[in-house]
This record gives structure tokens, C-alpha cells and sequence, in this order.
């Protein structure tokens, strides 16, 4: 059985996602940890929903990026997780982290990148630019995570019309739930048979 590790940083709509896959026989996996950025966060509340341990690691309790970063590599490594997936998850970590975990840590990001992606493109901000730059087709990608940020390797990619009265908000739940929740369990379990 896969052991996993679930990063967040808000509501944890891709964490319940696998919880659900998992619950219906799809993923042969157990979350051993989630990690939170932040307190006060749903996705908390999801993962004590279903027994699931949790941690709080915050970067703003650290002097620095390197300090906080090995943080998070021992509680993942406390943690026996095999694969880390960063969902939703809204901090950069150090170098240290992705080389600690290389080939192990997915990201789900909400555009086709190349495109939106990088630097300041997270949230509602990446589908407020998909909007802006007037495309017809955005998507979802999971990727590996590298020392940059969404410059690893893709992994899978879908795509999801923009139709012409979106706004980002509703552009985003139309890609969380056509894209994100349907390509991050096939990547999980492309994983979990060695398939990747």
C-alpha cells in the first residue's frame, strides 16, 4: 500500500479527492500525514474528518527558508510517506526538500503549462490571467516538483473549455472539477503501480 503525504495551504478540495478515491477502492493508498502552511485552514478539518494525522508547519515560525525546509523533510520523513503531493499548497520549499524526495513530490497546478504558471501564478490569480489573455482552453497539470517553481517534469495534462461568461471563480471550480479531480487519482495510481 502507497503511503502518501498531502501538502495544503486552504480548503483541501484535492485532499478530499484522494480521501475519496481511496474510500471507493480506486487508490490503494493510506495518507499518513497531511502538512499544513497555515492554521485555521478547511483542510484540516478534512483530514480530522477521517482520522488522518496532521501537522502545522508555518514558514513565518522559521528564521529562515533553510530552517523551515528541513523541517518539512523530517516530518516527511517521520512520516514513511513514500510520495508527497502538493495540493493546493501555497509555500516554496528549498532546494533541500525536492532533492530529499526527487521523483517522489506531484504537484497539481490549475493551467496547461507551460502557460500561467511560476512566480505569482497560484489561486484565483492564474484563471484571473487565463481570462485576461482571452484563451479558450485552460486545464490542469500534475507535474513532478524540481527546485523551480512548476518547471518539473509534466505528468499529465487535461484540458477545459473557457466559456464567455467565466469569471475566475467560476473558471476555477470548472477546472478543479474536470481537470484536477479527475487527472491527480490517475497520476497516484500510475504511481502506485510503478507505471511512471
Amino acid at each position: 500500500m502507497l503511503k502518501i503525504a498531502v501538502l495544503v495551504s486552504g480548503g483541501g478540495s484535492n485532499l478530499q479527492t484522494i480521501i475519496d478515491k481511496i474510500a471507493d477502492g480506486y487508490l490503494n493508498c493510506e495518507i499518513v500525514k497531511v502538512i499544513a502552511s497555515r492554521s485555521n485552514i478547511y483542510a484540516l478539518e478534512r483530514a480530522k474528518n477521517h482520522g488522518i494525522a496532521s501537522e502545522i508547519i508555518s514558514p513565518k515560525k522559521f528564521k529562515s527558508i533553510e530552517g523551515f525546509t528541513k523541517a518539512m523533510v523530517l516530518a516527511v520523513k517521520e512520516s514513511g510517506a513514500e510520495l508527497i503531493i502538493t495540493a493546493g499548497y501555497l509555500t516554496i520549499l528549498g532546494e533541500e526538500f525536492a532533492q530529499a524526495f526527487k521523483n517522489r513530490i506531484i504537484n497539481v497546478h490549475p493551467s496547461l503549462i507551460p502557460d500561467f504558471c511560476g512566480k505569482g501564478f497560484y489561486g484565483l490569480k492564474v484563471h484571473e490571467e487565463v481570462l485576461k489573455a482571452g484563451v479558450k482552453t485552460t486545464g490542469a497539470t500534475v507535474h513532478f516538483v524540481d527546485e523551480g517553481i512548476d518547471t518539473g517534469a509534466i505528468i499529465m495534462q487535461k484540458s477545459v473549455v473557457v466559456m464567455d461568461d467565466d469569471t475566475p471563480e467560476t473558471l476555477q471550480k470548472r477546472v478543479m472539477d474536470e481537470a484536477e479531480s479527475v487527472i491527480l487519482p490517475k497520476v497516484i495510481k500510475l504511481f502506485e503501480e510503478n507505471k511512471i
